[in-house]
């Protein structure tokens, strides 16, 4: 009897376009096995243990005390709960959208990122805020206003990180477009085409921006929806390969090898839930 892989499960927000939990009282339902929202999250760790770790899109990342992650609409999520300190904000897309402008982030996320000492105390008063209203009357405005205030903060601190304006604009535009376009379009000109420069100078923004390459950035993207359909899908390989944009299937088990040091069946079969 074949028992049909089940698909990665979506979490959504209900009537409220805003919650908020601490880390130490949220349920490990919302926390324990791979799962994605339809909304934004920004989780604060304040305090963790010497183990504690996530798991965002298939990779791991230890956390160490004062870090922010930004999980995005879509992204697999997992991470084991056992006891630390911090704040959780399930955000929907339409409130995020106003409080933060920061493309990169919009259509990415952010991967675990210290928070900077000087802005600590700040963050704190604005949650603490944010908690306060949120378990009160929960007005929608003024949520909205002490989310952007936070956004702003850790918004700069995020920008300081990141080089020159137009290459790093280009770079959001970049990832972006390979979001919309990465099954149908694989060349790197098409993109170029898009940030209107020619190939030669993308990939030169990409390498020192991100240290890889377009064909890279797309390679990986396939990678992960491949990876997420071959974990919690019910596609064979080859509808998977079709599904990606490959004609031949044969070639996208070489490609998927080639990146991930596995075939795609040897894959599947060892991450079968």
């Amino acid at each position: 009897m074949i028992i049909p892989e089940k698909e990665i499960p979506m979490h959504h927000l209900t009537s409220e376009k805003f919650q908020m939990s601490t880390l130490s009282a949220a349920g490990p339902e919302n926390f324990h096995d791979v799962h994605r929202h339809n909304f934004f999250e920004i989780i604060w760790f304040r305090e963790v243990y010497d183990n504690s770790c996530l798991e965002l899109d298939f990779e791991s990342y230890t956390l160490e005390n004062n870090q922010i992650c930004i999980i995005a609409p879509g992204q697999a999520f997992n991470m084991k709960i056992e006891g630390e300190e911090g704040y959780a904000m399930a955000i929907s897309r339409e409130i995020f959208n106003e409080a933060c402008d920061i493309e990169s982030v919009l259509t990415g996320g952010v991967l675990p990122f210290f928070l900077d000492p000087k802005n600590e105390k700040t963050c704190s008063t604005i949650l603490s805020l944010i908690e306060q209203e949120y378990k009160a009357t929960s007005r929608t405005e003024l949520l909205k206003a002490y989310l952007k205030a936070f956004c702003i903060i850790i918004g700069e601190q995020i920008k300081s990180q990141e080089p020159l304006l137009n290459d790093r604009q280009r770079i959001q535009d970049l990832v972006g477009f390979i979001e919309k376009h990465y099954i149908e379009h694989k060349e790197t000109s098409f993109y170029a085409e898009k940030l209107k420069i020619s190939s030669h100078h993308l990939n030169d923004i990409v390498r020192v921006l991100r240290g890889t390459t377009v064909k890279k950035m797309i390679a990986q993207r396939l990678i992960l929806e491949a990876k997420r359909e071959l974990s919690f899908g019910a596609l064979t390989v080859k509808e998977i390969a079709f599904k990606l944009g490959f004609n031949d299937a044969s070639y996208f088990s070489r490609f998927f090898k080639k990146h991930t040091g596995q075939n795609p069946d040897y894959f599947k079969n060892n991450e079968k839930r």
